[in-house]
Order: C-alpha cells, then sequence, then structure tokens
C-alpha cells in the first residue's frame, strides 16, 4: 500500500485513580525518547481512520474507542518521516494531524515493535520527558480542553 502524504500523532489519555486525566506515552525502540503514538497515512485513508489503524497496531486501542479531533497540526519534514522526498522534490514537509483516544481505566496495552515500554502519567510528567514539540502543543490543547 502507498504511503499517504500525512503523518498522525494520538494522544490515549484515561481518567486516573488520583481523579485526574493520565497519558499514556510510549518509549521508542530504535530511540532513547519518549512519545505518543505516530504514523503515517496509508493509500486513500482519512487522518482519522489512519489514527485508529495505528493506535490498533501500535498498542491495540480498538478502533470503535472514542477519538477527539484536535485542532493542533504540526509539519514534518519528509526525509524525517521516509527518508526521502517520497511525494516529490517539491514536497518538503507533510502535515502532522492529532487526536486523543480515551482508553478505560484498567485497560493494558500492547506494544508493538516500535516501541519497547509505555507508562501512564501526569500531564506535568509528560510534557517534561515527550521528546517532540508537536506531542507537547497537542498535550497541552488535550490538557486544556478537559479543563474546560
Amino acid at each position: 500500500m502507498s504511503r499517504a502524504p500525512f503523518q498522525v500523532l494520538i494522544l490515549p489519555f484515561r481518567y486516573g485513580e488520583r481523579n485526574e486525566f493520565e497519558y499514556a506515552i510510549f518509549k521508542r525502540s530504535d530511540g532513547d525518547y519518549w512519545q505518543f503514538i505516530a504514523g503515517g497515512g496509508e493509500g486513500g485513508e482519512t487522518p482519522t481512520d489512519a489514527a485508529k489503524r495505528e493506535a490498533l497496531e501500535e498498542a491495540r486501542i480498538p478502533s470503535i474507542s472514542k477519538y477527539i479531533s484536535l485542532d493542533s497540526k504540526s509539519t514534518i519534514p519528509v526525509v524525517g518521516v521516509t527518508g526521502n522526498f517520497t511525494w516529490g522534490e517539491k514536497v518538503f514537509v507533510i502535515p502532522e494531524y492529532t487526536f486523543g483516544v480515551e482508553v478505560d481505566y484498567g485497560s493494558t496495552l500492547h506494544l508493538s515493535k516500535e516501541h519497547t515500554e509505555y507508562k501512564w502519567v501526569t500531564y506535568e510528567k509528560a510534557v517534561t520527558v515527550l521528546k517532540w514539540d508537536s506531542n507537547k502543543n497537542a498535550l497541552w490543547e488535550l490538557n486544556a480542553r478537559f479543563a474546560q
């Protein structure tokens, strides 16, 4: 299947035992850093379809889960995504669409080969350990939505 010219970022969240929201962050297997679930669109997928597929593939989050489309969007350099100019020499960046997905408290996430571990953390902890600014920005938005 061909790679679509966009990325998705998925932020799993739950309402924790301390009456506050918690976020699942994932440690990459090919790097020593933490991030949310991320991946590319395939074929004719919409960003929402790609987010549901990636969350299922990387953490076994069911596609029937409650997804929230976030306003946060970033652009990602294409050479950082596929290693070359996959969509032509004049396509330098592709959009990254962001989604929150609600996970039931007590549910276990199952890791793909892309991650070595995950952990549920508070907003304050997540923002200090996430590597990418796009992850931090989307986290801020999702957390701010809960505060209203």
